[in-house]
């Protein structure tokens, strides 16, 4: 059973943005989003008009906190060969009702990408407003950036996530 990463939520995050569980890259580096061809850090780079690509980890997730903005996963463990959603079996989820204790003034969670989104089930009843996004991952190549771009800029312009 593989074991995901714990949340960067701070008590300030207004947005929390939810995966489904982290890549074989990323859970080799303990890194949300660490394969380098996944778009997250560019999309976020691009939205805040700050580079957090070329930043170490680290600093990466201050940038975030800075921007009110969290990271976590729908599930806490799985089995799954590779790294496809596809290929996850017998999924724990993680506890999203915990959210709003960790992040008091939570105004909305973006499932990034389809798999994490078959859990608005769980963020529905935060009752805050939810948002489903195309899939940073590599996997998502129908999309391009610039589209992918766009859908993220529509949702994450909606709140006050400036430092």
């Amino acid at each position: 059973m593989l074991e995901g990463l714990a949340p960067v939520i701070a008590a300030d995050t207004r947005l929390v943005i939810l995966g489904s569980f982290p890549g074989a890259a990323s859970l080799a580096a303990q890194q949300y989003y660490g394969h380098p061809r996944n778009n997250l850090w560019a999309l976020l780079s691009a939205l805040w008009d700050e580079d957090l690509v070329s930043l170490a980890y680290a600093q990466r997730l201050e940038a975030l906190k800075r921007h009110r903005t969290g990271l976590w996963d729908v599930y806490r463990s799985c089995e799954r060969e590779g790294s496809l959603d596809s290929a996850i079996r017998q999924p724990v989820p993680n506890d999203l009702a915990r959210l709003k204790t960790l992040a008091p003034r939570l105004q909305a969670v973006a499932h990034n990408g389809a798999e994490s989104a078959r859990s608005r089930r769980m963020t529905e009843p935060l009752g805050v407003a939810v948002h489903t996004l195309p899939s940073t991952s590599p996997a998502n190549a129908s999309w391009s950036f610039e589209r992918k771009l766009a859908a993220w800029r529509d949702v994450f312009s909606r709140y006050d996530l400036a430092p």
